[in-house]
């Protein structure tokens, strides 16, 4: 099959490019930082120029479209608005849809985790209460409705904490924390904060199969097995890697000022196995990454 990857040079981006196109036939868009995507069919582009992007759409006529693009910073950086943040998480992503309405391309969007009600925690299925928090959280979730009343053929991930090694330019926390685990240089990590962590490789190991799939009008968590705060999170590292547990320092959300606090948004992923799917658990996916 023909599969166009937006924000292929993002952090699961570059996977996916990697993933995908050992089965399928890629094309993947940067905008920036090109990444890896420089290895594969790849065109720069701004996925808010409609006409380029019909463009695209005319000439690889993709069977699927991945999109992953978007502006996740919770802390906006100089330079981008709250107007910019809206225009590409939710205008492109309604431009999106629609283009893979008139192709029949099917479209997998990522959203996130964070869309869910933060304070229920309890391994959260997809018809829990919503309430996003950030402005990251609520154009995601504008996405999924746009897409929702733009046509059927969608499949909406709700994308928990991916982590992982950054390829390239990307980066994460988890990638930092191990570095500075393995300089012997401290870290600091919140008790309070939960979540249900998926790793990048196993994240783009999954969506290789989801491409192929006949799923259809679904939202499904996508995320890891178990809920684990990100101080748990280290010190699993500490155990599989042989990293002094000592070198992790407890903190909560209230010793970081202004940021908006997210208490526990880990989730169910009964459905995503109900379609077959295979899951690693929490140490298989930290062994993997660290080999």
């Amino acid at each position: 099959m023909k599969i166009l990857i937006t924000g292929g040079s993002g952090l699961l981006g570059q996977y996916l490019n990697l993933a995908i196109s050992t089965n399928h036939t890629i094309l993947t868009f940067y905008h920036s930082n090109i990444g890896n995507c420089a290895d594969f069919n790849s065109i720069k582009i701004d996925l808010l120029d409609t006409i380029e992007l019909g463009k695209v759409f005319t000439d690889f006529q993709p069977d699927v479209v991945i999109h992953t693009a978007a502006i996740s910073h919770p802390i906006l950086p100089e330079g981008i608005s709250s107007k910019n943040v809206f225009e590409l998480n939710v205008t492109a992503t309604k431009n999106i849809a629609e283009l893979c309405e008139k192709f029949t391309s099917k479209l997998i969007y990522t959203s996130t985790d964070l869309v869910y009600a933060s304070y229920r925690g309890l391994m959260l299925e997809e018809n829990a209460k919503l309430i996003p928090v950030t402005l990251y959280a609520e154009t995601k979730l504008m996405g999924e409705i746009k897409i929702q009343q733009t046509f059927d053929n969608y499949i909406i991930l709700r994308t928990a904490l991916l982590f992982g090694f950054g390829i390239n330019h990307s980066k994460n926390h988890f990638h930092q924390m191990h570095k500075d685990l393995q300089q012997g240089k401290s870290v600091k990590l919140f008790t309070d904060q939960f979540r249900s962590p998926l790793s990048l490789i196993e994240a783009a190991r999954i969506l290789n199969e989801i491409v192929s799939s006949d799923i259809k009008s679904e939202i499904i968590n996508f995320s890891g097995l178990e809920r684990v705060s990100r101080y748990k999170l280290g010190e699993r590292l500490c155990e599989i890697a042989k990293f002094d547990k000592n070198l992790l320092t407890k903190i909560t959300m209230d010793d970081v000022p202004g940021i908006q606090k997210v208490k526990d948004v880990s989730m169910n992923t009964d459905k995503l196995q109900s379609f077959g799917i295979r899951q690693k658990n929490l140490d298989e996916m930290i062994l993997e990454i660290i080999k």
